[in-house]
């Protein structure tokens, strides 16, 4: 096989490394909204991981070896809710340090995002453009 330097090829002119997407899980029990938020995000460039509730986001994260850069998080979810997530996760070295950016339809969220210790919240229903908003900022 020739070399890089018999065929004439310029190593410095060869693109450099793939940064891999960012990952970001979408932790949300309604089908369409989390389609809806997924579409968005992948559209931006994100990789995005879905769950529809707290127990399949931490199989999610397990199976990533906790490899995510950020959880949007709805709270009021079946079979484990926001809160319990937030519990296991604080509880798991691997996800502890994953930011979560909350998204709920409750008038004290702040005050929820404070007791959870999250990164961010946004009300729902959830504007995309605010939701995507608060990705940027919170996702490398």
């Amino acid at each position: 096989m020739p070399s890089a330097e018999s065929t004439g090829f310029d190593r410095s002119l060869a693109p450099a490394p793939r940064r891999s997407r960012p990952v970001v899980l979408v932790v949300e029990d309604e089908r369409d909204a989390r389609d809806a938020i997924a579409t968005m995000l992948e559209d931006a460039g994100y990789e995005v991981l879905q769950a529809a509730n707290g127990r399949e986001a931490l199989g999610q994260l397990a199976d990533r070896n906790g490899r995510c850069d950020l959880i949007l998080l709805d709270l009021m979810m079946p079979v484990m809710n926001g809160w319990d997530f937030r519990r296991k996760q604080a509880e798991t070295p691997a996800f502890a340090a994953t930011p979560v950016v909350l998204m709920s339809a409750g008038a004290h969220l702040a005050v929820v995002r404070a007791e959870l210790n999250a990164a961010g919240h946004v009300t729902k229903p959830v504007e995309l453009s605010d939701l995507l908003d608060a990705v940027k900022r919170h996702c490398p």
